[in-house]
């Protein structure tokens, strides 16, 4: 194993428990913070931290021009259109649900590697994606059959459709990164560009921008590390530890590290925000682990 490759594991495995943290932490911020204000909050932090720092680092050249406006989607993509749909869907669905059904895009990061980066894919691999699939649909669906939780319902699907947005974002990233932008400027851009565009909205719910400060600095101060949490730890830090691992080593072995996110968030869930597991849960967890599994186990004896 290369030097290089070993530093790409060393930063997923730090992104992975990060990340894992993450959910329960924004299902128990949320408590106070609404999404949009949320957001708005930590990405004004994060954007606060990494734009000095991408600025004494030297980093910040801008891309050719034609990469501009991909820059642009990335950066929405990576924030306030994942992230969004992310905290919105956590809103309304249980943090061990967010964490098991937010660890299965690799599955579909696979899929969209196949097709845009011309990543083989065997037989095997395609039942076992197809079978994990299959296993984040019964997931997602079963508050509804089971305990006709029509809201739980939606807040699946909203994490579901922010798995896709993840997946357009690495995709993008990647290919992006082969161009010579450094790691830190798409991640300092994704955040300001993230900060941008909510916080208009963020105005609009509260009035003005005195109603806004005001908002959040009435908000407990055990919330407010929440949203440090996130802004230093799961944003400035992870993503750049992400995006330096990924452009190391290929995008389908990346996304390797993110099944283990469960391993992290589901226990902390249960002991922190005291949610259960339930038999419904569990099967439909059971078949994406099988999935992920004759789906892994190809590609790794490969």
């Amino acid at each position: 194993m290369t030097n290089s490759r070993l530093t790409a594991y060393v930063m997923l495995l730090g992104t992975t428990i990060i990340w894992g943290v993450a959910i329960p932490v924004i299902k128990f911020t949320l408590h106070d913070f609404p999404p949009i204000l949320f957001l708005t909050y930590r990405f004004f932090l994060t954007s606060a931290i990494l734009l000095p720092i991408l600025v004494l680092t030297n980093q910040q050249a801008l891309p050719r021009s034609r990469n501009i406006w991909l820059i642009i989607l990335i950066g929405l993509l990576g924030s306030s259109i994942n992230l969004g749909l992310l905290f919105w869907g956590i809103t309304y669905t249980t943090a061990i649900s967010a964490s098991v059904l937010g660890a299965t895009s690799p599955i579909l990061i696979v899929l969209a590697g196949s097709f845009f980066l011309k990543e083989h894919i065997t037989n095997s691999e395609k039942t076992g994606l197809i079978i994990a699939f299959l296993g984040s649909l019964a997931l997602a669906v079963s508050p509804s059959v089971v305990n006709h939780q029509s809201g739980t319902l939606g807040g699946n699907f909203l994490i579901m459709l922010s798995n896709l947005t993840w997946v357009a974002y690495v995709i993008l990233s990647k290919m992006t990164l082969k161009q010579a932008v450094s790691p830190l400027f798409l991640v300092t851009s994704s955040f300001v560009l993230g900060f941008l565009s909510l916080f208009p909205l963020a105005l609009l719910t509260t009035g003005s921008l005195t109603d806004l400060v005001n908002e959040v600095v009435e908000q407990p101060f055990i919330s407010h590390i929440g949203v440090w949490y996130m802004a230093l730890f799961s944003g400035a830090l992870a993503y750049f530890l992400y995006q330096e691992g990924q452009r190391r080593i290929e995008a389908s072995e990346a996304t390797i590290f993110y099944y283990l996110t469960p391993i992290f968030g589901v226990p902390l869930s249960i002991l922190w925000l005291g949610e259960k597991i339930t038999l419904p849960f569990m099967l439909g967890s059971l078949i994406i682990v099988i999935g992920v599994f004759i789906t892994e186990y190809k590609r790794r004896k490969r």
